[in-house]
């Protein structure tokens, strides 16, 4: 009998984040994964029972890693430096927009792995309460209108990396195109 090969949990998880970015949580399966992995199935239930509770533990370790980069925010200093880490950050990871819509699979349909899926329903609200203080120095600073609610200047920032570029817009110019519109508006100004 041949031994397993041995592989570790960063490993997994990176082959199932191509996996559910190439497929999406419908078309992935363990199959899938043993076969990318050149594993056997049964290695991974040694791990994981079933799919949900991987793609679970996947976008936990996925949005603490996310929420570990957005913390190095604190160490710049005045609110436009944070502000271009933060888009430099949200486009450096531009699959995890992709992979929540995976996990939201999990959330929807199924009742297992249910402590991961509290973990996971709190993890953006984390986020969220992170950047609040992001946001608390724009508007200290004057550069954030004051009456704009805080939660929606976060989404809207956040949700600029799920724009399509339909058009092959060179990714520089894309994301300077996207400051440039979240700072100074579309319009023109007469």
């Amino acid at each position: 009998m041949a031994r397993e090969r041995k592989f570790n949990t960063v490993e997994l998880f990176q082959e199932a984040k191509h996996l559910l970015l190439q497929h999406g949580y419908d078309g992935f399966t363990f199959s899938l994964l043993a076969d990318r992995m050149e594993i056997s199935r049964a290695a991974l239930y040694k791990y994981y029972d079933n799919k949900e509770n991987l793609i679970t533990d996947f976008m936990i370790y996925e949005m603490e890693d996310f929420l570990h980069d957005l913390k190095e925010i604190d160490k710049l200093e005045g609110f436009e430096q944070q502000f271009d880490f933060l888009i430099d950050v949200i486009f450096k990871k531009t699959e995890l927009h992709e992979l929540i819509k995976a996990a939201q699979h999990v959330m929807d349909r199924t009742e297992a792995a249910f402590t991961n899926k509290e973990k996971l329903k709190k993890l953006p609200l984390d986020m969220y309460k992170f950047l609040q203080r992001f946001i608390l120095l724009g508007k200290d600073e004057g550069k954030l209108k004051s009456h704009i609610p805080d939660g929606l200047i976060i989404g809207f920032i956040l949700q600029t990396v799920a724009i399509p570029n339909h058009f092959g817009i060179p990714k520089a110019e894309w994301i300077h195109s996207i400051k440039e519109i979240i700072t100074q508006g579309m319009f023109i100004n007469k």
